[in-house]
């Protein structure tokens, strides 16, 4: 059996895909603090850059994080774009808003201002600001779209002997948590099925990103957990994320990847927040219950955004600062959700 996806590659806009058949040099750029999607897509534009005869750059702020060591290709991120490459064409992917690209945003800011664009995003938070643009939220992950995009350009999704397909199936599977998220749709669905089809191994993608931990990061989850806190009559389940957590156990912040997805597993509360130190700053991710509050308004409050139920933003305070401000405004957001109907 085959699984055709030309009728859904029908939602890739035409501006995207005029632009990467036409790039000869492209700068591929995900966001800071690196996920398996944002990996996945930006690696994914490369190889259909490449397909067509151009090049390609895979950047990426922040070095990519150990636990994402199988996805093919993933050595070729550099921190900066390459020095004289003479870029043509600028591809965001799995960016909620522009500064989610980090530093290299600020170090090549004149020359990421002067390339043209594409933009490939599902947060629901972000909204297309250019004509090359493409915001669907109705996409599980960025690798969703990337896959669409592969088709409508004609690149076979076997490309690289299966590489291609394994590096869009980890992204897929990062966001929906193997399809066990609401975010999962029947078009993810037929994405997948069809990356299956193309060699992505999704058994061992699976394993190594949701059911492998190295000791070190089972201890950094039973610190945090250990912390683990409710509020407002269990409606709010809150725990913290140390710098210092990860200096006694000798772990980075991606090894924090799943303990919100554990918070979020509290049979009463309706708002699960992990916060995250971050050198005076505080990271803020979020989990809700469907029907309920929706997470882009509480982290909209301190201008970030992502899914109705999963969001992140960063607040400029301090953890034990930000802690109660955060925590006022999810109780205010959380006391408005009647179940009692439902």
């Amino acid at each position: 059996m085959t699984v055709d996806l030309r009728p859904f590659a029908d939602a890739v806009p035409g501006a995207v895909v005029a632009r990467l058949r036409g790039a000869r040099s492209v700068l591929a750029v995900g966001h800071e603090h690196p996920d398996a999607d944002t990996l996945g897509a930006t690696l994914a534009v490369c190889r259909l850059v490449e397909a067509h005869g151009g090049r390609a750059t895979a950047v990426c702020s922040d070095p990519v994080p150990s636990l994402y060591a199988f996805m093919p290709d993933v050595a070729r991120f550099r921190t900066d774009p390459e020095p004289g490459m003479g870029y043509d064409l600028l591809v965001v992917s799995d960016c909620g808003s522009l500064e989610r690209i980090g530093d290299v945003g600020v170090r090549h800011a004149e020359l990421l201002g002067s390339l043209p664009r594409v933009m490939l995003d599902h947060h629901a938070s972000n909204e297309p600001l250019a004509e090359a643009d493409w915001i669907d939220a109705g996409a599980a992950a960025t690798c969703e779209m990337a896959t669409l995009l592969a088709v409508r350009l004609g690149v076979s999704l076997t490309d690289g002997d299966g590489a291609l397909a394994a590096q869009l199936m980890a992204g897929i599977v990062m966001d929906t948590a193997t399809f066990a998220h609401p975010n999962a749709t029947p078009r993810t669905l037929a994405v997948s099925a069809a990356l299956i089809e193309a060699g992505a191994p999704l058994a061992d993608i699976s394993r190594r990103l949701y059911r492998t931990k190295p000791d070190a990061q089972l201890r950094l989850f039973g610190r945090v957990l250990d912390r683990l806190m409710t509020s407002d009559n269990g409606r709010v389940i809150h725990s913290s994320l140390l710098e210092a957590d990860l200096v006694a156990t000798g772990t980075d912040g991606a090894h924090s990847e799943g303990i919100i997805d554990l918070l979020a597993q509290s049979e009463t509360a309706e708002i699960a927040i992990l916060f995250k130190e971050q050198a005076g700053a505080t990271r803020i991710s979020v989990r809700t219950k469907p029907g309920g509050v929706d997470a882009t308004v509480l982290t909209g409050a301190f201008g970030g955004g992502g899914h109705a139920r999963a969001a992140g933003a960063t607040v400029e305070l301090p953890i034990d600062e930000a802690r109660p401000v955060v925590l006022i405004e999810a109780a205010r957001l959380a006391a408005a959700v009647d179940r009692r109907s439902a």
